[in-house]
């Protein structure tokens, strides 16, 4: 069977690690970022290089993205030589960024009226070590003839892709996965806090509980890197309180409250107000550490 054409726009973190797995698949990826810099490290794993968003839309059958805000995926799609340009029926756009939902589903229906071009929404999680492995959770929202279209190509990057339901299904699962995410990244930093001043191991933790209910993959994965200060981003504490924010506006409309997230949140506008909005989330371990000039 013929591999689809694909495209990429937003080649930050996210972006160099999929379109490098993707150049592995065997895919042909051409790639565009508003950085020149971002460009040129994409060509070095073999994606060919676009002027823009129009550009690779045109050359592509499926289009990926992932980019900082729904402030960016507007000004992408619909913007001056933006994917809507270059966009034609029998196209998909597929948005791996974390947007808002009733803007989601606007914006789909404005490129699917202005152009017959789909429209997936299909945030991850997983971050940059995951896209590199494709084994990113993939969450989906979006028409049955969408998905069909571009489920090989989700199944080559994920280790699990499911469909929720019609566009912005997809944000919605996202929102539930950063509840159970970024607020353990709180809790985690507040159990290393007191094995530390507890004057016991901390390394041995994530085995020692492995077998009990405590036991995850944030426990495995994220609490080693804690306990050796490696806040090096593999996503940015900016994003998180972004994300926090969206949280809070859906659940509002929603109705539907979150208490955990409310504190979760308040950390993280200290964490970033304190000028540590570049480092990773997993920083926020800075607010609890006792020797840590915050």
């Amino acid at each position: 069977m013929t591999k689809p054409k694909l495209g990429f726009i937003g080649l930050g973190l996210m972006g160099q690690a999929l379109t490098a797995h993707l150049t592995d698949c065997g895919y042909t990826v051409t790639g565009y970022d508003i950085d020149p810099q971002k460009v040129d490290e994409a060509a070095g794993h073999g994606v060919t290089a676009a002027a823009s968003s129009a550009e690779v839309t045109e050359a592509s059958d499926i289009v990926l993205m992932c980019v900082i805000s729904t402030d960016a995926v507007e000004a992408v799609v619909f913007g001056e030589g933006g994917v809507a340009a270059g966009a034609e029926a029998g196209k998909v756009l597929v948005d791996h960024s974390t947007t808002i939902v009733s803007n989601t589903k606007q914006m789909a229906a404005r490129l699917k009226d202005a152009t017959g071009m789909g429209w997936v929404d299909a945030p991850v999680s997983g971050g940059p070590p995951a896209a590199r492995s494709g084994t990113l959770a993939i969450m989906a929202g979006g028409d049955d003839g969408d998905i069909a279209k571009i489920s090989p190509v989700m199944s080559d990057i994920s280790g699990g892709f499911t469909h929720f339901g019609p566009v912005g299904a997809g944000q919605v699962a996202k929102m539930v996965n950063q509840i159970l995410v970024l607020n353990n990244y709180a809790v985690l930093a507040e159990a290393l806090a007191l094995a530390e001043a507890g004057g016991i191991d901390a390394s041995k933790i994530p085995d020692a509980l492995a077998s009990g209910h405590a036991g995850s993959n944030m426990l495995k994965n994220i609490f080693p890197r804690m306990i050796a200060r490696d806040f090096e981003p593999q996503g940015y504490a900016r994003q998180i309180l972004k994300d926090f924010d969206m949280l809070h506006d859906l659940a509002k409309s929603l109705k539907s409250p979150t208490p955990m997230s409310s504190q979760a949140t308040s950390l993280f506008r200290i964490l970033c107000s304190k000028g540590h909005q570049e480092l990773d989330g997993i920083s926020v371990l800075k607010l609890f550490d006792q020797n840590e000039q915050v």
